[in-house]
């Protein structure tokens, strides 16, 4: 009897033995081009490395989260330290999915998965793909919990150069409360500022020529991540996550804000089961695979409306940008009826399919109550209809947040198209429910959304009628552009040809292109009611195809354009979403060249920096045949005025091969009809 009990200890603590080890056992996921490699720990906490044919990427990382269960017990709730792996489930992916309201028709899912099951209610599910690592936690308890911190840490192991979009120009001066609007600091990633928030995308170059970026995606429910340098490596970064607000203020630029002036010790609420958001590195080899990246829409919630047909990507012409200023009219041109039926003409002989009506047609504490007596809304919403036109309005958050079921609900059936929302400034827990919220019954309503003060984080896929998202320093900025000895303080042209690598990765972005006042960098200057840009009138054309927007902006005046017939009819032709991309040439920070195609027509863009280029495009993409071409370059004279522009109509083919040269800050563009 004894010998069997002894028997049945031994094989019991061989059993333990067993399930530790294989508890603390490391496990290796591979891409399908067997090139990307991820390396998860579990031997005393949970950590992940990525490799890349070779290179080391990322070192062992930790990953963890700490909680408190919301119960009388206040029970601590710890995963990542001392993890126990109960069951590990492999899986290969290779699947799409239908983007009609993207930069193509459709995106390829292609990964391999591993998800590890653990003691203490949660799993871990990671994904390779070919460009990339990811992985997220599932929380699988059942009683709601606070989340005090959650670790994602990304140590690089050969960090070099980082273009880092810092936090600035806070709200008020409360840390967490920001436009998510950043140039980039271009440095060492170990000079990266100690006390400073960073937003995602950030780009850091590793060894072998490979460019490493970090990003988050699917964030439902949840805050978005910010970075900060991790001092304790020194070679990396590591999230940050703004805390619950407790109480919060009306304050910001013209007191449209709603600023928390008190928040909690924890980052969010978990009431029940559910997944939290993606942490991703993209790892790649070219700067062109960034420029055509999916990861974003890969990792982001299906779409969640069954009928999208009413959903209308398209052009609007603006108003705010250029002041409400028309010349040659018989009407005293501002923010009333006879000024919108002008822009509304405008829209209409152009094809476009909106106009927004920007700041001053209500007041900020109500979208239905004192309204702009100057400015009619049914007059103008029949005569849009008359037209072909449709009126999209803007709106601050902390209002449209207000009342927004009745207030969408009126201006649905007033027969408006949607709503351009303004100063989220916040991606805390309490305002990405409020985004979903607020999306959601858009898509009741059938209004089209437009987000400005935030950048985009996957929900635009579960809801395509988010059309758009600002989050990033796009033309307004020139309005008050400082000059600094003689020229603008800000770099814009290198800006306009690093978003397309960086911030675009995350989603479309409204950075409202088409001015027709353009300057060189010793000619510029900034001016509020009279703006220009920086850089050629050509680089501001090829921002149409180059810059990812489903409601993309005409942001010059009417009357401006009207004085530019052979400009405005080639950016007004320029689709908002198309059937295919392909990045054809680039570095980040330097140059782009970039083609998307609708339908049988492509079209084809290149961008610089202030430094001029000479390029050779390649049009091997193109299928067989002769097709007609209209191309336009910078003028001869274009470094001297950035308005100077020449075209040409021409014939070709995918044998071709274009030489094609930028002034600084310069651009080049074509529209191409397949035969």
């Amino acid at each position: 009897m004894k010998n069997k009990l002894l028997l049945k200890c031994l094989l019991a603590a061989c059993a333990l033995t067993g399930l530790a080890t294989a508890q603390a056992q490391d496990y290796q996921l591979t891409s399908p081009d067997g090139k990307l490699n991820i390396g998860i720990y579990t031997d005393g906490r949970l950590q992940w490395s990525v490799s890349h044919d070779g290179t080391r990427v990322l070192l062992p990382s930790d990953i963890a989260l700490k909680g408190v269960e919301k119960s009388s017990s206040g029970k601590a709730i710890s995963f990542g330290p001392d993890v126990k792996v109960r069951k590990a489930t492999r899986q290969s992916v290779n699947t799409s999915f239908a983007t009609p309201f993207y930069k193509k028709a459709e995106v390829k899912d292609e990964y391999n998965a591993l998800t590890l099951k653990c003691r203490g209610g949660f799993s871990v599910e990671f994904r390779a793909y070919d460009d990339g690592a990811a992985y997220r936690l599932v929380s699988e308890l059942r009683k709601p919990y606070d989340v005090m911190a959650e670790t994602a840490d990304f140590n690089f192991a050969q960090p070099g150069r980082a273009f880092i979009p810092y936090v600035n120009d806070n709200r008020n001066g409360e840390r967490y409360c920001f436009s998510f609007e950043s140039y980039y600091d271009e440095v060492p990633l170990s000079q990266m500022h100690a006390d400073s928030l960073a937003i995602t995308p950030l780009l850091v170059e590793v060894a072998d020529g490979k460019k490493a970026t970090v990003m988050d995606g699917g964030v439902e429910n949840y805050p978005g991540m910010f970075l900060t340098f991790n001092e304790e490596t020194r070679q990396g970064v590591q999230a940050a996550f703004a805390p619950l607000p407790v109480e919060t203020f009306i304050g910001g630029h013209n007191r449209l804000n709603l600023i928390p002036s008190e928040r909690a010790d924890y980052i969010a609420s978990i009431d029940g089961p559910r997944t939290l958001p993606w942490r991703a590195v993209l790892v790649t080899t070219q700067d062109t695979q960034l420029a055509d990246n999916d990861m974003a829409q890969r990792l982001a919630p299906a779409c969640r409306i069954d009928d999208t047909s009413w959903i209308k990507p398209g052009k609007v012409a603006w108003d705010w940008w250029n002041a409400c200023n028309l010349s040659g009219v018989d009407f005293k041109a501002g923010m009333n009826t006879p000024t919108y039926k002008a822009y509304i003409d405008f829209a209409a002989q152009h094809k476009l399919e909106y106009i927004i009506i920007d700041d001053g047609w209500s007041t900020t504490e109500s979208l239905t109550e004192n309204l702009n007596p100057d400015i009619n809304l049914p007059e103008l919403i029949a005569y849009g209809n008359q037209k072909g036109v449709g009126i999209i309005l803007w709106a601050a958050w902390r209002n449209a947040a207000r009342n927004t079921e009745a207030d969408f609900a009126h201006y649905e059936k007033l027969g408006i198209k949607g709503f351009k929302i303004d100063f989220f400034d916040r991606d805390d827990q309490p305002a990405m429910q409020s985004i979903e919220q607020i999306a959601a019954c858009a898509a009741r309503h059938h209004l089209l959304l437009d987000l400005h003060g935030m950048k985009p984080f996957g929900l635009q896929r579960a809801y395509p009628n988010l059309v758009n998202f600002e989050g990033v320093k796009g033309l307004e900025n020139c309005k008050w552009e400082p000059t600094v000895n003689g020229v603008p303080m800000h770099d814009f042209p290198r800006y306009d040809v690093t978003i397309p690598y960086l911030r675009q990765l995350a989603g479309p972005m409204d950075y409202t292109p088409g001015a027709t006042m353009n300057a060189n960098r010793w000619n510029f200057r900034g001016i509020n009611d009279q703006p220009m840009s920086q850089g050629t009138r050509v680089h501001q054309m090829a921002m149409y195809t180059i810059f990812e927007a489903p409601l993309q902006m005409l942001a010059d005046s009417p009357s401006k354009y009207a004085k530019e017939p052979e400009y405005t009819d080639f950016i007004a032709q320029v689709p908002t979403t198309f059937d295919q991309t392909v990045a054809l040439d680039g570095q980040v920070g330097e140059y782009i060249v970039l083609a998307r195609r609708k339908g049988n027509t492509w079209f084809i863009a290149a961008m610089t920096n202030w430094t001029p280029r000479d390029l050779t495009i390649d049009l091997s993409f193109l299928p067989a045949g002769s097709h007609e071409a209209v191309i336009f370059s910078d003028g001869i004279n274009a470094d001297r005025d950035a308005t100077d522009w020449q075209s040409e109509t021409r014939k070709l083919s995918p044998t071709d091969k274009l030489n094609v040269h930028l002034a600084p800050g310069g651009g080049w563009t074509a529209r191409v009809t397949v035969k």
